[in-house]
């Protein structure tokens, strides 16, 4: 907010020295105008065709126009901050922000705007060679670099992310095999069972099959609800390790939270509603272990000055409600380098949305730290 502020004061400057310089104020608010609305147009409300091109494009040609009719009618104009702040700031967009095939055209163009600039009012001379456009050409230098930078940053961070999705779809794929396998080996010792009493025991078959079928429904769901995230994983995943794989389920969050704790950690508590069953899908146990894990692991990186974090757990009939609320303020004793990049909530969200839940982080109602809710569809297991 305070460099837009910064931005509007250097135009309104622009156009007071455009009126002490008794000239028509018309072409200087024109490229103002548009060059303020390329900028300050909502990235949710932009129209379709003001794509970064165009965007960075028009308002440097419309200054390089603006600048040629000074210097071929030989008349003076002047520039000001306003009009060079917003080239330079179009300049590091077009770098960071256009396709590469057209980032090189839309920056020549704003860098030559930019530099222009310097030639404008000398325009009513007939000696422009006097121009020293040096201190120009160090600004677009410098705009240019730092977009370069930034897009050098964004470019890492997606493949940073494509790579956590990645990992995490790697782990799904290797939970769908164990549950799979676990309902599967079920299957197979029903069926042996059976087998073995269907002419000894006949009377038992009926049981025997519906635990056949239960165990093949179960398998089923599991499949459904993990085989859309399965994109190009390789053969041998199946049979490898992966310590990323959550290992955990609900009977095993009491250890997780009292270790959390520790001999030094904030108090915590972990409060289960009577209502949440211990035979809820493996799938939706270990989302929910992970989501508390996680929540932990950055309550300490981000939070370390919190005293007391809470997990809840509460179940609605049909949706598991998973929450983790601390009293921290965002102090935290960690250097940056082991803070994480929040690439575990990109890991986090993908697993949750994968089971058709939902996954809130944000500050508490009462602003007395953090929370982070999951919830998670969950219907009991059929007996």
């Amino acid at each position: 907010m305070f460099g837009i502020v910064l931005l509007l004061l250097a135009a309104a400057v622009d156009l007071l020295v455009a009126h002490g310089e008794e000239q028509s104020l018309w072409p200087q608010l024109v490229v103002l105008l548009i060059g303020l609305a390329a900028i300050l147009w909502p990235a949710a409300r932009r129209p379709a065709w003001l794509t970064a091109p165009v965007r960075t494009a028009v308002p440097a040609v419309l200054s390089g126009a603006m600048t040629a009719a000074a210097i071929l009618s030989g008349r003076d104009a002047v520039y000001g901050p306003g009009e060079l702040a917003i080239l330079l700031y179009l300049l590091l967009i077009a770098v960071r922000d256009c396709p590469v095939r057209w980032a090189a055209v839309c920056a020549v163009l704003d860098g030559a705007a930019v530099v222009a600039l310097s030639y404008r009012e000398a325009a009513d001379t007939s000696d422009l060679s006097s121009v020293n456009p040096l201190g120009m050409l160090l600004l677009v230098g410098a705009a240019a670099g730092l977009g370069g930078y930034l897009r050098s940053l964004d470019h890492r961070r997606r493949l940073a992310v494509t790579e956590t999705q990645r990992a995490e779809r790697l782990a799904m794929a290797a939970d769908l095999h164990d549950f799979v396998a676990h309902h599967v080996t079920g299957i197979l010792v029903q069926t042996q069972l059976a087998r073995l009493i269907a002419t000894t025991e006949p009377e038992r078959l009926g049981g025997i099959l519906k635990d056949v079928e239960r165990a093949a429904v179960e398998a089923l769901a599991s499949m459904r609800r993990t085989v859309g995230l399965l994109r190009e994983v390789p053969e041998s995943a199946e049979a490898g390790t992966d310590d990323r794989r959550p290992r955990g389920d609900l009977t095993a969050l009491p250890e997780l939270v009292e270790g959390f704790r520790g001999p030094v950690g904030p108090e915590t508590a972990l409060r289960r509603d009577p209502s949440v069953p211990d035979d809820l899908p493996h799938e939706v146990q270990a989302a929910a272990y992970r989501v508390v894990q996680e929540a932990l692991t950055n309550v300490r990186r981000r939070a370390a000055d919190a005293t007391e974090v809470t997990v809840g757990l509460t179940y609605g009939g049909r949706v598991l409600e998973v929450t983790v609320r601390d009293d921290g303020r965002g102090g935290t004793r960690l250097p940056q380098a082991a803070r994480g990049g929040g690439f575990g909530l990109v890991g986090l969200t993908e697993r949750v949305t994968a089971l058709g839940g939902e996954l809130r982080t944000g500050p508490r109602s009462d602003r007395r730290g953090w929370e982070v809710t999951a919830t998670l569809p969950a219907e009991r297991c059929r007996a």
